[in-house]
């Protein structure tokens, strides 16, 4: 009798602007790879963050993309991180676009000690071959406590197709 087991799921966390169009981004990126989104808030200090809450730069979270995935050859992390370099602007501190904030930081939240070194490598590789005259100032963080973003944010962009979308989401190389 054989046994069957599960694809082992693994998670990638990024922040980069406005949780919705980087939820969109990754979806259109890997279209038809098995992908699971939530946004949410992470990285700080409130142990119930609010959108209203977030946004008011209180609570020092990140408005952030969770990705569940299982890994193959064309979706595993080191492709999840250098796409995350692709679509947004990983050179300016604490915004993207109009969006202003540390909420709206750019950060790669690692959930093991593997993902943390493939962040830092893939950074040292994007950062020479792509920003030679500009510095990333990428937060690169343990993954810390996740919180779902309230529902009425999940796959906004979907809902709402003529939705804001920051500017500085688009792919660079």
């Amino acid at each position: 009798m054989a046994i069957h087991s599960e694809p082992t799921t693994e998670k990638a966390t990024f922040a980069a602007g406005c949780f919705w169009g980087v939820e969109k981004a990754f979806q259109k990126q890997f279209k038809g790879e098995y992908l699971k989104t939530r946004v949410g808030y992470i990285g700080g200090t409130d142990h119930y963050p609010t959108y209203k809450k977030v946004c008011s730069g209180t609570t020092h979270h990140a408005e952030a993309l969770q990705i569940e995935y299982t890994p193959s050859e064309k979706l595993n992390y080191p492709s999840l991180v250098e796409f995350f370099y692709r679509m947004h602007d990983p050179t300016t501190l604490n915004s993207q676009g109009p969006d202003r904030g540390t909420q709206y930081r750019s950060a790669i939240f690692f959930h093991s000690p593997e993902q943390e070194q493939i962040a830092m490598q893939v950074t040292l590789d994007v950062q020479e071959k792509h920003y030679k005259n500009k510095r990333i100032v990428t937060q690169i963080a343990p993954a810390g406590q996740w919180f779902d973003a309230e529902d009425y944010h999940q796959k906004y962009l979907d809902k709402n197709p003529h939705g804001y979308e920051c500017p500085s989401h688009f792919l660079r190389w």
